[in-house]
């Protein structure tokens, strides 16, 4: 099993000694954020496999957007130095991934009861982000006329991933 996306997974190591490609790492904040984006990675990794997802990108600040039918899935940005990815969800289940989560958080400026953030963390795991931009997508694609839609939501599966 892969190990979950966390800033608390460091142990034994002195930032001086790591490294990003060929340049050493100085800062224990610019590993942090590193690690802290492995959730928006896997996110947008998820997204790009999804029929129908278009990437955008805002064109004040610095948010990403993801979209499908022309209604957004899931937004990406960064809340005082901490990456975030936010999406949408069924109240009831977001209510409940929220009591279960410590990683989930009400949508940041988005609808409380109807956005999630997923931050970093230790209960952050690839198979959850993979499966909460998965709903999130399928919730859109429903309110989409059918038509318009590119999958059926009923019926829809993204095949597991390798990780």
């Amino acid at each position: 099993m892969p190990a979950p996306f966390t800033s608390t997974r460091l142990p034994g190591f002195r930032t001086s000694s790591l490294t990003l490609g060929h340049r050493p790492l100085k800062d224990f904040e610019e590993v942090k954020m590193q690690i802290d984006k492995a959730v928006q990675d896997r996110a947008t990794a998820r997204a790009a496999e999804l029929p129908g997802s278009e990437h955008t990108h805002q064109f004040t600040g610095d948010w990403e957007v993801w979209k499908v039918g022309g209604k957004v899935f899931m937004l990406q940005t960064s809340m005082p130095g901490e990456p975030v990815v936010i999406l949408k969800a069924d109240p009831s289940d977001a209510e409940s991934l929220r009591a279960a989560h410590a990683s989930i958080s009400p949508g940041y400026h988005m609808n409380k009861k109807h956005w999630i953030t997923v931050r970093a963390g230790a209960d952050a795991e690839p198979a959850l982000v993979d499966n909460l931009v998965t709903e999130s997508y399928l919730l859109v694609v429903a309110g989409l006329p059918k038509q318009s839609r590119p999958v059926d939501p009923a019926s829809f599966r993204v095949p597991p991933s390798a990780d």
